[in-house]
């Protein structure tokens, strides 16, 4: 495994904030080391995260008044034949200014000098659940269009991050799954052998550095054995079980991969019963418990970078607890790289 993704407990956060004010987004996201385009769904809809990885996919029924987004198999029929015809264009699979109004705004900043940048796009699988079609099915049990899918997101991935790489050689994307957490369950109705067959196809069209972000609680083996560059997770919740799965991440490490992890609460409750010291005593006693199990403590801080726990669009003070977690990243991470780093 082969990554250019900063590790040494750089900072970074997920995409998706609460913010209505596009200037203030892009100012939280560039006070990170590594910084992201924002997606505000709470300035519009078209910034939600689905919405914007379905822009151009045959077959949407975009509703931007209702703030809806179905799917319709008919339409898709009519739409397949164009859209394969323009599969090599480039422009079909970027984000245009109606989707995002931070994406051209970020590409156009002198980001060079960054250690990395970075973008963030709903996952194949977690785009195929949450689409339903006119009988109320998702599109990933669909035969004929969860192929396609597969391809487009593949697809769109590589024309984004190929955008980011031209703004700075260390660029990379997360693909954000958090629906990876249902395939476990029996009502799931898409087994994870299934889900396994079609990731490995799809990252296998993905260039490389590519991973995974989610804030739920997957079957962690799974994901750690994938072939992955970086694994961005919610630790904050899912501590004591990550922890138990010292074997896969030792490996995932061995690999060259790098964990992301998801500290800082940026719920309003959950941030208000934290302190910097109490959040660090948290992720350090994670640590301990993989070091105690025979992961290498120096490879694994070369190979981490700190987050927030979760993206979060509704708190009481709107955009300010996010803001407040964003610096609490920020001193946290200058704490652990003088401990650990100096």
């Amino acid at each position: 495994m082969v990554s250019t993704i900063p590790g040494n407990l750089m900072t970074t956060a997920m995409a998706v904030m609460p913010h209505t004010d596009v200037d203030r987004a892009l100012e939280m996201a560039l006070s990170l080391d590594v910084p992201f385009w924002p997606q505000l769904p709470n300035y519009s809809y078209y910034e939600d995260m689905y919405v914007q990885a379905a822009e151009h996919f045959p077959g949407i029924v975009l509703d931007v008044d209702k703030r809806t987004l179905r799917f319709s198999t008919e339409k898709f029929i009519q739409e397949l034949e164009t859209a394969l015809e323009h599969f090599d264009d480039p422009t079909m699979f970027d984000v245009s200014e109606t989707y995002s109004a931070v994406y051209h705004r970020f590409l156009a900043l002198d980001l060079a000098d960054r250690p990395a940048i970075r973008g963030q796009l709903e996952g194949p699988i977690s785009f195929g659940f949450n689409i339903l079609d006119q009988d109320e099915r998702p599109i990933l049990f669909d035969d004929t269009v969860r192929p396609f899918m597969l391809d487009f997101m593949a697809r769109r991935l590589n024309v984004q991050l190929e955008r980011l790489k031209a703004r700075n050689p260390n660029a990379f994307m997360f693909v954000d799954e958090p629906g990876l957490q249902f395939l476990f369950s029996a009502m799931a109705g898409y087994g994870d052998l299934k889900a396994k067959g079609d990731l490995d196809q799809f990252f296998a069209q993905v260039d490389r550095p590519r991973g995974i972000h989610l804030c739920g609680n997957p079957d962690w083996d799974f994901l750690l054995n994938m072939d992955l560059d970086v694994l961005s997770m919610d630790v904050y919740t899912n501590a004591e079980i990550f922890s138990s799965y010292a074997k896969s991440i030792k490996k995932f490490l061995d690999r060259g991969g790098v964990i992301v992890w998801g500290i800082v609460p940026t719920g309003f409750e959950a941030f208000q019963e934290e302190d910097l010291p109490s959040m660090i005593h948290r992720l350090e006693t994670v640590w301990q418990i993989l070091w105690d199990k025979g992961v290498d403590r120096d490879q694994m801080i070369a190979g981490s970078m700190i987050s927030p726990a979760t993206c979060c669009l509704v708190n009481p003070d709107r955009e300010r607890t996010v803001e407040r977690a964003f610096a609490a990243v920020n001193r946290m991470a200058g704490q652990l790289r003088d401990k650990y780093l100096a």
